[in-house]
């Protein structure tokens, strides 16, 4: 018979204390304190981006040979798509009725700030398609020059690795069986590691809301209280009503106990703000906690952190249209489903990285011709929004994999640890 955890013992309730703790030590500490604490998030940070890239091309590879045959395989891909392109087109939808009942940006008096120097090189679309295919899959999965900023390129990876798990498939016995023998042994070492690392996640929890408040404070909330006001409520319909919606009646799941199974990476994804680096936390949650298959959330969680971005796909809709309307411009109907279109196709190519949707912002922005410094209207409340649509979009990835795996008609019973 397992035994009882005590409540002050459980990873989410210790994150959940963290969180506090950082906001209150952030609010009277100021940024004269984050030299004794902040290194602690950095840390944390480091030691998640040491797992993640192995763990993505481990967990690819395993759960694409996993799957037997290229029917299988098709038969997983065309569901997570479909799931993918549905959730991101809904939560779109759901910050472009708002934006337009809300009008946060019609009579706002707001001073624009110099363009940031990030948005100097702006990814066309075309680029997007071609990020698919790394030209070095080695190189794809490394940080360029050690720098957090200069990310590996994740989407490229997962394309390399679902070929490489493709070919697999179709290799004599002999030199399949050792290869995939292999490549389970590494998932599994590598979820080890990553159960290490993860109990550090109270004290990297800790430093970087703390850090985040010490920095920014809460006087640059004030001016765009309305806008913030509106991505918040998409994102919270999004994640309260929508998902849950999909979570009860197509993956038969009772969605506050699903959530409940979440908490630490929900938490986690919350103060980092990066979906890739809450990835091994995520899969562990979902597969250890929620009893999810890890044949399925093998597959699909690795591919939502980089493409099924429903919180960023909101805030790019919402942000252009703020920016339009306190430019005074007035879109076209047409003109909006131009932004829902491109808003879907940069929450694709965003990187699971902080301000990764800051970023792409230009594309949308450029769709429709707004002017690319607009950029500064919302930059100074950026990474309270990020860590808000980060959450979201770790929480349709972990309704995803329930979903595909009713629909695939697999079910593993929950761990009772």
């Amino acid at each position: 018979m397992p035994t009882r955890t005590t409540w002050y013992m459980k990873l989410h309730v210790q994150i959940l204390l963290a969180l506090a703790a950082g906001i209150f030590v952030g609010w009277a500490g100021g940024a004269e304190a984050l030299p004794y604490y902040d290194w602690m998030g950095e840390l944390f940070m480091r030691l998640l981006r040491m797992v993640v890239v192995p763990l993505i091309a481990a967990s690819m590879i395993v759960a694409v040979t996993g799957i037997g045959n290229l029917r299988g395989l098709g038969r997983i891909g065309l569901r997570t798509m479909v799931y993918y392109v549905t959730t991101s087109l809904l939560a779109i939808l759901t910050g472009l009725v708002l934006v337009n009942l809300i009008a946060p940006g019609v009579g706002a008096d707001l001073n624009l700030t110099a363009s940031p120097t990030i948005m100097e090189n702006t990814p066309s679309v075309r680029q997007l398609l071609l990020r698919l295919v790394p030209v070095n899959p080695i190189e794809a999965m490394v940080y360029a020059d050690n720098d957090p900023k200069n990310p590996p390129d994740i989407l490229g990876v997962i394309f390399f690795c679902l070929f490489f798990g493709v070919c697999t498939l179709q290799a004599p016995e002999r030199y399949r069986v050792p290869l995939v023998t292999f490549f389970r042994g590494v998932f599994e070492v590598m979820m080890t590691i990553t159960g290490y690392v993860i109990r550090l996640a109270p004290l990297g929890v800790f430093a970087l809301v703390g850090k985040v408040v010490g920095e920014s404070g809460l006087g640059a909330f004030v001016p765009l209280a309305r806008y913030m006001a509106t991505v918040f409520l998409g994102l919270t319909f999004h994640a309260f009503v929508t998902l849950p919606i999909i979570l009860r009646l197509v993956g038969r799941v009772h969605p506050l106990a699903y959530a409940r199974h979440l908490l630490s990476a929900l938490t986690t994804v919350f103060s980092s703000a990066s979906s890739n680096a809450t990835l091994p936390l995520t899969m562990t949650c979902v597969q250890e906690n929620a009893g999810i298959s890890k044949r399925v959330s093998s597959f699909v969680l690795p591919l939502g952190a980089t493409i099924n971005m429903d919180g960023t796909a909101l805030y790019e809709c919402v942000a252009a249209l703020f920016i339009a309307q306190a430019y005074g411009i007035e879109l076209t109907v047409a003109q909006q489903m131009l932004v829902v279109l491109t808003s879907l196709l940069a929450s694709i190519g965003a990187a699971g990285i902080p301000h990764a949707g800051l970023v792409m912002m230009s594309i949308v922005l450029q769709a429709v011709g707004l002017p690319l410094e607009g950029v500064g209207l919302i930059i100074a409340v950026d990474r309270v929004l990020d860590m808000c649509r980060s959450t979201v979009n770790v929480w349709s990835d972990a309704v995803g994999a329930a979903v595909v795996e009713r629909l695939m008609g697999e079910k593993e019973e929950p761990s009772t640890e």
